[in-house]
């Protein structure tokens, strides 16, 4: 009998995915012409690299792949996007992989050929919207002349954007996620609770050039009261990653060629993590995800033999 609940145990363990996951991020290093990496985690603040590019940039005019972001849909696929050139595409990257050593062929999602003057396509960023069972992809463009100029260039003057999509082969129309009044790049959202939402996201005007939040009651807004910067400047590509009650914050601290990361229970008060959070030097933002530790293993076999 004790064997039988023991068995009934284990099993309804396994049923819940009860395999232990670990802290994965995307990564990429500059010039950005390499292509994806890896790195990962047990705790979310000690990191070390998993060796090898796993996808080669392909697509867009300049062939880069910058700022990958990732998401893992319910039935275990991971869907990528990036950064194909600095300027000039219309779209982004996208490829999808099962196990994220092998990947489908990269293509091109055009999202802005309504704007034919649109100056560039920055930092997509993927976003699973279970309360609607979709997807959102989040970048930054700047329309010259669309928006109020502030101090910013007029084609370097940001506003944020989404598509949803249930399948990276449909794509609903192109729409404005938020216009704060100044120039806003490298946003990724967080789901608190239900009606709970948080948009981390940067202030890319001249005198600022750092980091804030917003909040909503549906991951596509509308967002609001927007804090005051929780970074110093010259901070950008924000991605967060939830343990229990604690949230990390993870950012480029691209001027001193680091890498920081806050803590943060209610996204109102921040205390800087310093040297108790640990990446591998020359790493650059992506997207923190959870993902099983036998996947990751597989990926540091495979990156033996890569």
């Amino acid at each position: 009998m004790k064997y039988y609940f023991a068995l009934i145990a284990v099993l309804f363990f396994l049923s819940c995915g009860g395999e232990k996951e670990m802290y994965v991020s995307t990564s990429f290093r500059e010039p950005a012409d390499a292509g994806l990496k890896f790195i990962y985690s047990e705790d979310g603040l000690h990191w070390d690299s998993i060796p090898g590019v796993w996808l080669k940039p392909s697509v867009g005019n300049q062939q880069v792949m910058r700022d990958p972001s990732i998401v893992r849909s319910p039935e275990g696929v991971y869907h990528l996007v990036w950064t194909s050139s600095w300027k000039g595409d219309m779209g982004f990257g996208y490829a999808q992989s099962t196990d994220l050593i092998n990947w489908s062929e990269p293509k091109l999602v055009e999202v802005m050929t309504h704007e034919p003057t649109t100056v560039n396509v920055w930092a997509p960023e993927l976003f699973y919207d279970d309360a609607k069972q979709q997807y959102m992809v989040i970048w930054a463009s700047t329309i010259p002349g669309r928006f109020d100029l502030g101090q910013e260039e007029l084609k370097n003057n940001h506003r944020l954007f989404y598509v949803t999509t249930k399948d990276f082969e449909t794509f609903s129309e192109t729409k404005l996620l938020i216009d704060p009044g100044f120039s806003s790049i490298d946003a990724t959202l967080v789901k608190r609770a239900p009606q709970d939402y948080v948009m981390v996201f940067k202030d890319n005007t001249r005198p600022n050039r750092n980091l804030k939040v917003a909040f909503a009651s549906d991951a596509e807004g509308p967002y609001h009261t927007v804090s005051e910067p929780f970074t110093a400047s010259y901070c950008e590509g924000p991605t967060v990653a939830q343990s229990g009650e604690n949230n990390y914050i993870y950012f480029d601290e691209y001027r001193d060629f680091s890498y920081g990361a806050v803590q943060t229970t209610d996204f109102k008060s921040f205390r800087y993590m310093g040297e108790e959070a640990v990446f591998p030097k020359g790493h650059k933002h992506g997207t923190v995800f959870k993902a099983p530790e036998s996947l990751v293993k597989n990926l540091l076999k495979a990156a033996q033999k890569h």
